[in-house]
């Protein structure tokens, strides 16, 4: 899934280097959001995971896992976003 955004990240980034548009502040914003977001589901959020697991705190592994599976949601918002900025 990283991978994925990482990709749609450059063909976007692709599609605006072979037109004459510049990169909007929106777009900027959305794809900022975007690469930390991806970090933190990607990276950041299973080391918190495996904390609460190896301290045996099941409530905060739940909790973790709601805001991992939140956290995927608003990145498909913004990844639907990004791409109406792209092509209107």
């Amino acid at each position: 899934m990283y991978l994925l955004n990482i990709l749609f990240v450059f063909r976007y980034i692709e599609d605006m280097s072979s037109t004459s548009t510049e990169l909007t502040d929106t777009a900027y914003d959305i794809l900022k959001v975007l690469g930390k977001d991806a970090d933190f589901l990607y990276d950041t959020i299973e080391t918190y995971i495996k904390d609460a697991q190896n301290a045996n705190k099941s409530d905060l592994v739940q909790i973790w896992k709601t805001i991992k599976e939140e956290r995927k949601r608003h990145m498909h918002m913004l990844k639907e976003a990004l791409e109406k900025e792209i092509h209107g």
